[in-house]
């Protein structure tokens, strides 16, 4: 009577790794991709696009044009859009004048108060124009050169052009 219990239990123990082993190869052999990977993919994606949109000042892209395509779908276009936005943020539009106005200025991690960067800018300056930075980071010679770069970038599209840096904007010919 032993041996019988003995034979059932093992039986039953190899038919549940048999049929464990049927379903995940079947889970396998479909191709579908898990949905969970997916979407982690779209939010690595989102948020590099995120990152770099802050920086210059962007609205960020909550979702993509409609209509709205299958998961899978939605992996290679937040994709290519992580890549745009990169590279976008990589070329500030006014990249040489910045690097002209550094060139006067000071070291990238330049830390003598009241400026600080290589575009020395003041509290007031960093305030306004690179608030989350500042909050994030502190100031600007912790901050990397092209987020210095875009920050300044900002003051310009608002209206201030290369005035804040007056006598080396000159120097630069920009004024």
């Amino acid at each position: 009577m032993r041996h019988i219990l003995v034979l059932t239990a093992a039986c039953a123990c190899a038919l549940t790794v048999a049929l464990v082993h049927v379903h995940s190869v079947a889970a396998e052999s479909t191709g579908l991709p898990n949905p969970g990977d997916l979407q982690a993919k779209i939010d690595a994606y989102r948020k590099v696009s995120w990152r770099w949109q802050r920086l210059m000042g962007r609205p960020l892209t909550i979702e993509l044009p409609a209509p709205r395509p299958p998961l899978e779908a939605r992996v290679p276009l937040w994709k290519a859009h992580s890549t745009r936005m990169q590279r976008l943020g990589l070329k500030p539009p006014h990249r040489r004048q910045w690097l002209c106005i550094h060139g006067y200025e000071g070291r990238w991690t330049d830390t003598g108060a009241p400026y600080y960067g290589g575009l020395q800018m003041d509290d007031s300056f960093m305030r306004t124009y690179g608030r989350e930075l500042l909050r994030r980071k502190g100031t600007a010679d912790h901050w990397t050169p092209l987020e210095q770069m875009w920050v300044a970038e900002r003051a310009y599209r608002s209206g201030r052009g290369f005035y804040p840096w007056p006598n080396t904007a000159r120097y630069c010919g920009l004024i």
